[in-house]
């Protein structure tokens, strides 16, 4: 395929899957729980790190659209169409990920929460395993020293992919719950205790999950 081929194909993709996202979120009922965690952060004029598993993208994209946020996409041939997406929502991209474009990534990304942006990142993406943890998000924490807020969300009806990540579409005029679990936060030593904080995280982030399934 040529490049001017494969540009056509990914913004007709894009614009695919925006009026289909714009269609269906319009429907969602959306609601948030222990979102103070998060209003605490910024009253002190911080940005923060929202670390989500990829499975659950979709819905948190929409729900933080047209909101101060900035999100890590892969330079796959996806993350365009993702990019492109997160464009149009109001969400700047920050492009790379732990496979591609890694080094980049990190360091865009540390100065979007710099500049007072809160940043979402998926610790399992962009290829996975699911429901793992790659060190990016406790890199940029260390770096910049902003706290690493798990979010989740989940919905009382949808559809899942059988993708490697079990990608989430919440149905029609669902529930959909997005949760906050509680920061954390990587001090200076966190470099001889990456597995702990790696385990930390990881466990901070389904425990999130599950309290949003609870209540969808």
């Amino acid at each position: 395929m040529s490049d001017e081929s494969r540009e056509r194909r990914v913004a007709w993709l894009a614009r695919l899957g925006l009026v289909l996202l714009s269609i269906l979120g319009r429907t969602w009922r959306v609601r948030f729980t222990n979102s103070e965690v998060l209003h605490a952060e910024h009253a002190q004029g911080r940005g923060v790190i929202l670390a989500l598993w990829h499975g659950q993208l979709l819905p948190l994209l929409w729900a933080n659209r047209r909101r101060h946020m900035a999100v890590i996409v892969s330079e796959h041939s996806d993350g365009e169409i993702i990019a492109r997406v997160a464009i149009a929502l109001g969400i700047h991209p920050v492009r790379g990920s732990t496979t591609r474009g890694a080094a980049r990534a990190l360091l865009g990304a540390a100065r979007e929460v710099d500049a007072g942006y809160d940043l979402a990142i998926t610790p399992d993406g962009p290829r996975g395993p699911a429901r793992s943890v790659a060190p990016g998000a406790l890199h940029i924490a260390q770096r910049t020293g902003a706290a690493v807020i798990p979010i989740s969300a989940a919905a009382r009806r949808a559809w899942r992919l059988n993708s490697w990540d079990g990608f989430l579409i919440p149905k029609p005029f669902t529930r959909v719950v997005v949760t906050y679990g509680t920061p954390i936060r990587i001090d200076s030593d966190a470099a001889r205790k990456a597995a702990e904080a790696s385990n930390a995280l990881q466990l901070a982030i389904d425990a999130a999950t599950a309290a949003a399934q609870a209540q969808a």
